[in-house]
């Protein structure tokens, strides 16, 4: 009984190590796996850490080198955009010519729309003193007249009583005279020489040319009251405003006459310019293309209310009969400022993309160009006189002074392919 009890706890015992032992391995199983575990982990996160610290400063570096040499593109194709190289073979066939820039000694020309006009001084107007009929006509639109020759014939009652008082104090006049002083009275003498000269003069200022007396006074023809009005100079009638029949009043302009060998320019420019021109000042107008030379002959004192500017007169040769009132032309007018100027041709400035003038100007580099920005002071004569904006233009600049379009395209066509690739 003893035995069997002893037994049992003897394997009840066992049992309990047997267990215990179970667990302690299964525990240590269990640590030395979470210390395995966080091994793995730790060695993973110092490998991740070792790696991001290693990547990171190569790729901080491929990056900024990347960016470096897209700063250098950039910079490069912005240089490249400003400037333009051309072959020699390309400025031969393009004809650019390339000068250096000197100052010269340039009379500096104006330029101002001015409108021909008939020269005042020269032109006359035909009309009667009295009220009349015009009965005839002897001349007509577009005709060449000369000094004296009959232009109409007019009718009026007032010129009959003029011409009728005329032949009386005509007749009187004849008959004292020949009595003579030592017969007649001095007042009678004095009174019928006055008679005779206002009736003269009075016939006169009605409008009868002294041929028209002439042959009056000669009974060569009776006093009808008819008169005809001549030309007071040679021209051309340039206006008839009458047909036969009409009644015409004192005043009423029947006819035109212009001597057109020399026409007047009215040109309009501002007071600043007008101020540097003097009387006699030479002159230019351009019509058609042609260039006739000219003259100022008078410079207004007074502004246009409109325009705010003043007219300068300008006298003109008009030998081919090529100018005629009304027309429109340019007048090149010489201020008096001279002074020493860049100049270059005209075809050498051009419009930039912006707007600006500018010309083409030679790098260090032969062929090598560059659009650089300018002020156009004056334009004549097909040349400009220009400054630099930034005084980067002076004496000694080498400018394109041909061929400056065919430099602007291709400086255009290269910045457009540098900026669109």
């Amino acid at each position: 009984m003893l035995r069997n009890l002893f037994l049992m706890l003897f394997v009840l015992s066992l049992a309990a190590c047997s267990k215990n032992d179970t667990s302690n391995e299964s525990a240590t199983s269990d640590k030395q796996a979470t210390e395995k575990s966080h091994a793995e982990h730790d060695d993973h996160s110092d490998n991740e850490h070792h790696d991001i610290s290693q990547k990171k400063p190569h790729d901080d570096h491929a990056d900024h080198k990347d960016a470096e040499d897209h700063n250098k593109e950039g910079e490069k194709g912005h240089e490249e955009a400003g400037t333009v190289h051309l072959k020699p073979e390309q400025m031969k066939v393009a004809n650019v010519i390339v000068e250096s820039l000197v100052l010269k000694d340039v009379a500096i020309n104006v330029r101002a729309p001015g409108e021909i006009k008939l020269n005042a001084y020269n032109t006359f107007k035909v009309s009667p003193r009295i009220n009349a009929q015009v009965i005839a006509r002897h001349a007509k639109l577009g005709d060449e007249v000369e000094t004296g020759q009959s232009l109409v014939t007019l009718s009026s009652v007032e010129m009959a009583e003029a011409q009728g008082q005329l032949l009386l104090a005509d007749k009187e006049w004849k008959r004292v005279k020949k009595l003579g002083r030592k017969v007649v009275s001095a007042r009678r003498f004095i009174t019928a020489k006055v008679e005779y000269e206002k009736a003269n003069a009075n016939a006169k200022a009605y409008g009868m040319s002294e041929k028209g007396i002439a042959a009056l006074l000669a009974q060569k023809r009776t006093a009808d009251g008819s008169f005809q009005l001549v030309a007071k100079q040679a021209g051309r009638i340039l206006h008839d405003k009458f047909i036969i029949g009409d009644y015409i009043a004192p005043g009423y302009e029947l006819m035109v006459i212009a001597n057109e060998s020399t026409m007047w320019v009215e040109a309009r420019l501002t007071p600043d310019v007008v101020s540097q021109i003097n009387i006699d000042n030479a002159a230019e107008i351009l019509i058609n293309k042609q260039r006739l030379p000219a003259r100022v002959i008078q410079l207004h004192h007074t502004l246009d209310e409109t325009t705010r500017t003043s007219a300068v007169r300008i006298e003109v040769s008009n030998d081919n009969d090529r100018l005629h009132a009304g027309m429109f032309v340019t007048a090149l007018i010489t201020i008096d400022n001279q002074t020493k100027v860049l100049q270059v041709p005209e075809a050498a400035v051009l419009r930039s993309a912006d707007g600006d003038w500018q010309v083409m100007v030679e790098q260090d580099e032969a062929g090598e160009f560059k659009g650089v920005e300018v002020n156009v002071i004056n334009v004549s004569d097909g040349n400009a006189i220009i400054e630099g904006k930034l005084n980067n233009i002076g004496p000694g600049t080498r400018v394109v002074t041909q061929g400056a379009f065919f430099v602007q395209s291709e400086l255009a066509k290269g910045g457009f392919e540098i900026h669109n690739h």
